[in-house]
C-alpha cells in the first residue's frame, strides 16, 4: 500500500491544484473523501475548538491524537498544523517524528514565538529571530530525510503582521534551500496575495481564514490557482458551517418546542449515509454469518 507520505508528495509534483479543507471530527474526514478532495487538514483552530481549548494551549499529543482520529482508515494524506513545534528545533524534530509514527503525511512549521500567546487570536504575532526560525526548518529537514523523505515540510511565516511582506518572502525563500517543500505566509492584501507565488521559490499554500477579522482577503479556489498558488488550506470551513446551523437548529427547538427545516425524508437520507461512512452495513454482515445467525 502506497504511504500517505507519498501520496501527497505525488500530488504536490504533479500539475493538480490541492484544495484541503480542515475535517474538526472524524466524520468530517469522511465527508471530505466522499467529495472527492484528495488531502485533509487538522488545524490548531479547528482542534483547539473542537476541543473547547484555545489554540496556544493545544498540546502536541492533543494535535496529533486529534489527526489520527481523522485519518484513521480515511486513504487519504493528512497535513497538520505544527504550530511552533513545541519548542526549539529539538523539540520540532521530536514533533517530526510524532507526526511520522502516526501517518501524518505533511506539517507546517512557523516562525512564531513559544509558548504561543492568546493575542495571537487578536493578530498580535510574535516572530522569532530569522536564522532561529532558520535553524528549526533545517533540522526538522534533516530528521524529516533520516526517516522519510517524501513527509513533507511546510515552512510558514507570519511577520507579514509584523516586519512586512519583504521579510516573510525572504523567510520562505530561505526555508527552500534548508529543504523545505512548500511555503506558507499570510498576505495584508490583494496586491501582496497576487505578488506572492510570483516571488516565492516554494510552491505556496494559501489559508482561507474565513470570518477573519483583519481584513485579509478570500478567494475562490480557481482564482487561487490562476494566482499560481499550489494549495489551499480551508481552516475553518466546517466547523464554522457546522456550529451555523447546529446553533440554528437548537435556538429553533427552544422556541418554537420542534424542529422544521429539514423533513424527516432528509433526515432518513442523511441518517443512512452517516451509517455507510461508519461501515454499518459491514458489521450487520458479519454479525449475520456469526452471531446473529445461530
Amino acid at each position: 500500500m502506497e504511504k500517505m507520505t507519498t501520496k501527497l508528495r505525488k500530488l504536490i509534483e504533479s500539475n493538480e491544484f490541492i484544495y484541503t479543507p480542515a475535517a474538526f471530527d472524524a466524520l468530517g474526514g469522511r465527508l471530505i473523501k466522499k467529495h472527492g478532495f484528495k488531502v485533509a487538514y487538522c488545524g490548531g483552530y479547528t482542534t483547539g475548538s473542537s476541543l473547547c481549548v484555545p489554540e496556544p494551549l493545544l498540546t502536541r499529543n492533543e494535535q496529533i491524537s486529534f489527526a489520527n482520529s481523522v485519518g484513521n482508515d480515511l486513504g487519504l494524506p493528512v497535513v497538520i498544523d505544527a504550530g511552533a513545534g513545541w519548542g526549539e528545533p529539538l523539540h520540532n524534530m521530536k514533533t517530526l517524528r510524532e507526526c511520522i509514527k502516526s501517518g501524518i503525511a505533511g506539517a507546517h512549521f512557523e516562525d512564531q514565538l513559544y509558548p504561543k500567546r492568546a493575542h495571537y487570536h487578536k493578530y498580535v504575532a510574535w516572530a522569532i529571530p530569522a536564522e532561529d526560525f532558520y535553524t528549526k526548518i533545517k533540522m526538522v529537514c534533516i530528521e524529516r530525510d533520516n526517516l522519510d523523505k517524501d513527509f513533507v515540510v511546510i515552512a510558514r511565516t507570519d511577520v507579514c503582521r509584523s516586519e512586512g511582506y519583504k521579510e516573510a518572502i525572504k523567510r520562505i525563500n530561505k526555508s527552500k534551500d534548508l529543504g523545505a517543500d512548500m511555503g506558507l505566509l499570510f498576505p495584508r492584501s490583494h496586491e501582496e496575495a497576487v505578488s506572492a507565488p510570483k516571488d516565492s521559490k516554494l510552491p505556496l499554500v494559501y489559508v482561507q481564514s474565513r470570518g477573519n477579522r483583519d481584513g485579509r482577503p478570500l478567494y475562490t479556489n480557481n482564482q487561487l490557482a490562476e494566482m499560481g498558488y499550489k494549495m489551499c488550506i480551508d481552516a475553518q470551513i466546517l466547523l464554522m458551517v457546522s456550529y451555523h446551523y447546529c446553533d440554528q437548529a437548537l435556538k429553533q427547538i427552544k422556541e418554537t418546542s420542534a424542529y422544521s427545516d429539514i423533513g424527516n425524508d432528509i433526515f432518513i437520507e442523511r441518517r443512512k449515509e452517516i451509517e455507510d461512512i461508519i461501515g454499518l452495513e459491514e458489521m450487520y454482515k458479519i454479525e449475520e454469518e456469526t452471531v446473529e445467525g445461530k
